[in-house]
């Protein structure tokens, strides 16, 4: 591998000033757009971990779970499997109850990775449970989650939470 970088430097040098500038531009924009598309698939699974929450898990909007999760999701969740299906059915119980409270999500991302179309994400998630402005509780987990990116975008195939209890 370095012998092969040496002949590509080597005739590099050898070339005509402006063809050699042209060529490193060309391989410069090259790599900085492989970078600046990778910080974007990093911001947009980012910003999929934030909506999905908003929407599902604070709105208990099962129509868009496929704007978020693949058909085959799953959640690991406190040592229980949840697909879309047990998902759904939590959301219709939760819609019930008329007085239920507001859910405020808070992230801190630690670390983002996307390679191709597949991306995992690693962060803390924060709710503020409150209603009538009062807030009757904090949760904090420790979260990881995996990514794909479809032709519709990207969608979360699998989440793993962990609960953080206050000691």
């Amino acid at each position: 591998m370095v012998s092969l970088t040496m002949r590509f430097f080597n005739k590099l040098e050898n070339m005509n000033p402006i063809k050699s500038t042209f060529f490193l531009t060309i391989l410069m924009s090259i790599s900085f757009g492989a970078f600046s598309q990778n910080k974007s698939d990093e911001k947009a699974i980012q910003e999929l971990i934030q909506n999905s929450f908003d929407h599902l898990f604070s709105n208990f909007d099962s129509g868009k779970l496929s704007e978020f999760y693949t058909e085959d999701f799953i959640l690991l969740e406190n040592g229980e499997v949840w697909d879309n299906e047990i998902i759904r059915g939590y959301f219709e119980k939760a819609l019930q109850n008329e007085n239920r409270p507001i859910r405020t999500n808070r992230f801190e991302f630690i670390e983002t990775k996307v390679e191709g179309n597949r991306g995992w994400v690693a962060y803390h998630n924060f709710a503020t449970i409150s209603r009538n402005g009062e807030v009757i509780r904090e949760i904090h987990w420790l979260e990881s989650a995996t990514a794909i990116k479809t032709p519709d975008g990207w969608r979360l195939d699998m989440l793993h939470s962990t609960r953080i209890v206050k000691e």
